[in-house]
């Protein structure tokens, strides 16, 4: 049987033309909210080529300024030094609006240290409909977290928020087998409040999300035991699991679990690492594919609030049905 050449030269030559094609060019990603070292962290792991911990795929090439002004030691006065950093040592465009920085970028991260400025940037940035990742904590409130979660649902925006504890090393080498029959899961992380957020948003949150990433979500009820140097809460989840949140004030941060299960108990200390989460948000970025969904999130952020409530009513339980309840009546649209 003979075939036309020409048919097979036209094959040969696309083949060569795919096998041969550069890499293809890194995703333009665009940072709103100067106000946290993240800023520079998560930029020198994707745009310094010879950093160890460089993560190809995607490139910092555009920020926009923007801090609390009610927040001048945790926010606003670091604005300009980050943004300096960004500009001079990384060659990232400053600009003007945030209209101007989404047009010039093709995703975008959210990384106002001030969870109470994330809805309101998210109004801005839902309707391109570039995929978006907001830096703990993900909203002010869980009124404020359900309603970016609409908002995502209605612009069909692929989004997602975490803690980079989610994707530390011993947490995601958790094997199935250790996590098989397990009864009940504790993390530890600092618990330092700030007095705009509910008080585990602030730096409780790197131990809830631990815990979440852990257990996953379908908690019930939660008890809280406030001192002043700590917090224990303790969720009950609906299939009996016990999950338990130890933050703590006044020590040297660390950060950790421990899991109890049928197999036996997992203890593990580590210490706070970008990389891993970095890695996600390129990947993210590459799919439009969350890792983590909006559903979750919002779910911690129910779990933070409900503690909040259980510690004004003298550690009783409360539920997150209660509490998700009470958010939705707060929702203005």
């Amino acid at each position: 049987m003979h075939y036309p050449l020409l048919p097979v030269f036209a094959l040969l030559a696309a083949t060569l033309m795919i096998t041969n094609r550069g890499p293809a060019a890194d995703l333009r990603v665009g940072i709103i909210g100067l106000d946290t070292s993240h800023v520079v962290a998560f930029t020198k792991v994707l745009n310094d080529e010879t950093a160890s911990t460089h993560i190809p795929g995607a490139r910092v090439v555009a920020a926009f300024r923007s801090g609390s002004e009610d927040m001048p030691e945790k926010s606003f006065n670091r604005v300009a030094g980050y943004a300096k950093e960004l500009s001079e040592k990384y060659g990232v465009k400053l600009c003007s609006t945030i209209e101007e920085l989404v047009s010039q970028v093709d995703a975008i991260m959210i990384e106002n240290v001030d969870g109470r400025k994330h809805l309101e940037i998210a109004r801005l940035v839902f309707p391109s409909g570039k995929p978006v990742f907001i830096d703990k904590p993900f909203a002010g409130t869980l009124a404020q977290g359900i309603e970016l979660m609409r908002l995502a649902r209605t612009h069909a925006v692929p989004c997602f928020s975490a803690s980079s504890l989610r994707f530390v090393t011993p947490v995601q080498k958790l094997t199935a087998e250790q996590k098989q029959g397990l009864r009940a899961a504790m993390a530890f992380s600092p618990g330092d409040l700030e007095p705009h957020h509910p008080d585990l948003f602030w730096y409780g949150i790197h131990g809830v999300e631990t815990l979440y990433a852990i257990i996953g979500p379908g908690c019930e009820s939660v008890t809280r035991t406030y001192a002043p140097k700590g917090d224990v809460v303790t969720g009950r989840w609906a299939d009996g699991r016990l999950g338990i949140f130890f933050g703590y004030r006044e020590a040297k941060a660390d950060y950790g679990f421990k899991i109890i299960g049928e197999k036996g108990v997992v203890n593990e200390d580590f210490k706070a690492d970008y990389v891993p989460l970095v890695r996600e948000i390129v990947t993210f970025f590459q799919t439009r594919r969350p890792p983590v969904s909006l559903e979750e999130t919002v779910e911690t952020l129910a779990f933070m609030e409900a503690a909040d409530e259980s510690r004004r009513r003298g550690g009783a339980p409360v539920t997150l049905a209660e509490t998700m309840r009470t958010a939705e009546a707060q929702i203005v649209p």
